[in-house]
């Protein structure tokens, strides 16, 4: 084991008080430019690691990041985001690290822009966006930019944005991949169901849309004849709205035996295929949530893919601690794992596996 080097040795090692080599090390004011180039001399003949945890545990500062995320409801994708970013608040908290949680309306650029306005205002050290639109979002990190707040993007990827760094699947190959795992089983059937959640006709997810792209092409390149028919609920509709839809298109679509859905909402689906005691139908959706992993043990989901949210949100809020507490370079593109779940491996899915 290498000795350990006091900062009594650099400072006999400079010639200088060992009050200046303390100066250097934190980077604080009141040392001249002779005495700081005699310290970095013997720190570099030295070959000194700095112990990064002690000197931020030394700093004493508090960190405040914000997490920008659209409402929800309980039992969702994004709760488990939440889940994971308090764990690492949990675990850090000796760095004294806050994080602030901020919910915007996914439909909604002005809702986006209001919740944004109240972060900049609090010019926090470190900011997470689930993105809305690009051009709204773009706004907004410009604004982070012009702050010097670095953020992380979570969900969905825009290099453009110059994010510190990004955290999610890569959302065309697990549409990709999703079409080639569903037509391993309906590789003999004309026509599929893709379930959509949208507001006003328009999927308001560019993870989801980015998705759909990466099934379509599957498809337009192995299977160009299957018809893929759409089912279009709202974003804001009710469980008896669901069910009244859902009744009606397999009325009129007797012969559709699979449904995919790009969203964590396949319970939707798999709910009524239980309470209307469907078992010809086989569903594959997103998301190791609560809900679907119910459907998935009683039979109406087949399989779900996974993308570790619990993960996300802690990986999230534990790269700002490394850049901005310990100052240390981050990878810039975090792609999650594309796993696939289904009722015999499920209760083997460790969500909080770091």
């Amino acid at each position: 084991m290498a000795e350990k080097i006091r900062i009594k040795d650099i400072a006999e090692r400079a010639g200088v008080s060992v009050g200046t080599v303390d100066r250097v090390l934190h980077d604080r004011p009141n040392v001249s430019k002779p005495a700081r180039d005699k310290v970095e001399k013997a720190l570099k003949e030295m070959n000194y690691q700095p112990n990064v945890y002690a000197s931020a545990l030394a700093y004493n500062k508090s960190y405040t990041f914000y997490l920008l995320i659209p409402k929800h409801e309980s039992e969702a994708y994004w709760e488990e985001i939440e889940e994971g970013a308090k764990k690492c608040e949990d675990t850090r908290r000796d760095f004294h690290i806050d994080v602030a949680i901020r919910f915007y309306e996914r439909s909604s650029e002005e809702s986006f822009r209001e919740e944004g306005n109240k972060i900049l205002e609090a010019s926090p050290e470190g900011v997470i966006v689930v993105p809305s639109s690009l051009d709204v979002t773009r706004e907004f990190t410009e604004a982070l930019h012009h702050k010097s707040i670095p953020f992380i993007l979570l969900d969905s990827y825009m290099p453009d944005l110059r994010p510190l760094s990004f955290f999610g699947q890569d959302s065309f190959c697990s549409g990709f991949f999703a079409a080639k795992m569903l037509m391993m089983l309906a590789a003999k059937e004309d026509e599929i169901l893709l379930m959509r959640q949208t507001k006003d006709g328009r999927v308001v997810s560019k993870q989801q849309d980015n998705r759909e792209v990466g099934f379509r092409h599957y498809m337009h390149d192995h299977f160009p004849n299957v018809k893929i028919t759409l089912l279009d609920l709202p974003l804001s509709g009710t469980r008896a709205e669901f069910v009244k839809m859902l009744e009606k298109f397999f009325a009129v679509h007797p012969n559709i035996h699979h449904c995919i859905t790009m969203t964590s909402k396949a319970h939707i689906v798999g709910d009524f295929l239980l309470k209307t005691n469907r078992r010809d139908v086989q569903i594959m959706g997103y998301d190791m949530v609560e809900k679907n992993a119910r459907c998935l043990r009683e039979g109406s989901i087949s399989f779900l893919i996974a993308q570790h949210a619990y993960m996300q949100g802690y990986s999230c809020v534990d790269t700002l601690f490394q850049a901005i507490v310990l100052k240390k370079k981050v990878t810039p593109v975090n792609y999650m794992p594309i796993e696939l779940l289904m009722k015999e491996n499920v209760d083997f899915y460790r969500r909080t596996q770091l």
